[in-house]
């Protein structure tokens, strides 16, 4: 039997990772990649663990699932991520030609939204934001007071 989950679950999972990252001192990012309602794959922010400034949640999640699927191509998958992706970010899922973006809070500062918006995806992308958005929110203002 076939389950369907939800956005509000999807985005669950991808804050689960975030939380991942929170415990090692990563600013906490998370993202999940979902195809045929399965995820396949999961990642967290981990730019000071790997010294790369590329070692963002959504980077890392596309490569592992275009790993997962042999394409580099991935329309038919939906990318769930904790904090609006940068213009770094939002390049390489248009490249990837991801069907969806699913967020959950935005980044004043970073966001692509901020430079270019959803210009910025390939044209096909369906966007969504503003899931679980007080959660991911307040984890990413905790781990910020945590360091002042």
């Amino acid at each position: 039997m076939l389950t369907v989950y939800s956005d509000t679950y999807y985005m669950q999972q991808a804050l689960a990772e975030a939380k991942k990252a929170f415990e090692i001192g990563e600013v906490p990012v998370g993202a999940v990649v979902v195809c045929d309602n399965r995820i396949i794959a999961r990642a967290h922010n981990q730019t000071e663990q790997l010294t790369d400034v590329t070692a963002h949640a959504e980077m890392l999640a596309l490569t592992a699932a275009a790993n997962h699927l042999g394409s580099k191509y991935l329309m038919e998958c939906a990318l769930f991520v904790t904090l609006e992706p940068c213009v770094m970010c939002a390049g390489a899922l248009s490249w990837a030609q991801f069907g969806r973006v699913v967020y959950g809070a935005t980044d004043d500062k970073r966001g692509f939204m901020l430079h270019g918006g959803k210009d910025l995806l390939h044209p096909k992308t369906r966007l969504e934001m503003g899931i679980l958005e007080e959660e991911c929110a307040a984890l990413l203002k905790e781990f910020f007071k945590s360091k002042r």
